[in-house]
């Protein structure tokens, strides 16, 4: 009979396209294997995921609130909501083995699995475990992990050092520069500058950008700029006066958008270190402060030169 995998995880970029690479692989592998995904309802894996070709099932449930506690009233009814909705889609799609990458659907889904007896499988990508898949470690069959070190938060008969899924999109492009410069209607004799804050865009780097745009076009540098749905609508029709700024809100071919780069400012989240080791690109890297336990600076950290006693 057909494997059935089903994927848990998203709410990022950073978790939905390394699912979607693990989904590509498997049925690279085995055409016949049957994948479904879980994400959380009104996430981006919602889009993303049906994009890629995969079908995707949705549940009620929303992650702890750090910044207002009050705004966790709900979230008992949510969970139990959330556990209720699982039981039905793994009565209907009947997986044999559930893989997690991280993001609000990942402990429900996984946390039944495991009450099953079914095969649970954690893939963990940044340098800092999340809380959930801490929790869930200790019932997995494996903890996948992007990087070496993570014995302090699973089990090290667990653990297997994979590294992290980049896009065969990224990996195997073969696109020139003159090629991927026309693709964002760039000249080809200017300095470009890639400009990633995360799928979700980060206002900061976006008013900080703003703020300081004449002065980076000024230098003569030309620029790549994702911002997330999110940037200001006064903000975009200011850039769009400018020719040598490309600007949108999600970069949808980002083997395009690297291989246009001279250099890339970014956030750290784990995907897109992955991506920049993948493609050597020199970047600033900008980690989101508020991120859980700070793991964007310690995926940072990773690729840091530490000088010789």
């Amino acid at each position: 009979m057909n494997k059935k995998i089903i994927i848990a995880g998203g709410g990022t970029g950073g978790h939905i396209f390394p699912a979607v690479a693990i989904a590509n692989a498997l049925k690279q592998k085995d055409k016949t294997i049957q994948i479904l995904f879980v994400g959380a309802k009104g996430k981006m894996e919602m889009e993303k995921v049906p994009q890629a070709g995969y079908d995707i099932k949705g549940l009620d449930i929303t992650g702890f609130n750090r910044s207002s506690l009050i705004k966790n009233i709900w979230l008992p009814y949510k969970l139990l909501k959330s556990f209720l909705q699982v039981r039905n889609i793994f009565r209907q799609f009947k997986p044999d083995a559930v893989l997690g990458v991280g993001g609000y659907s990942t402990y429900p889904v996984l946390k039944y699995a495991q009450s099953k007896g079914i095969p649970t499988f954690i893939h963990e990508s940044n340098s800092f475990a999340g809380k959930s898949n801490k929790m869930l470690g200790k019932g997995c069959t494996k903890v996948f992990t992007g990087t070496d070190g993570m014995e302090k938060f699973f089990p090290v008969d667990k653990i297997m050092v994979t590294g992290n899924p980049v896009r065969n999109s990224i990996v195997n492009g073969n696109i020139n520069k003159k090629e991927a410069l026309q693709h964002f209607s760039l000249e080809k004799n200017k300095t470009t500058l890639l400009i990633v804050g995360g799928s979700l865009g980060a206002k900061s780097i976006n008013d900080t950008v703003l703020a300081h745009l004449d002065e980076l076009l000024g230098t003569g540098l030309q620029l790549i700029w994702q911002t997330g749905k999110s940037f200001d609508k006064e903000a975009l029709a200011k850039v769009a006066t400018h020719k040598n700024v490309w600007i949108n809100e999600f970069i949808t071919k980002m083997e395009f958008a690297y291989a246009a780069a001279d250099i890339v400012i970014a956030r750290a989240g784990a995907m897109t270190v992955a991506e920049i080791c993948v493609t050597q690109k020199p970047a600033i890297f900008v980690p989101y402060p508020f991120a859980a336990e700070d793991h964007q600076t310690v995926n940072a950290m990773q690729l840091v030169f530490k000088k010789l006693p």
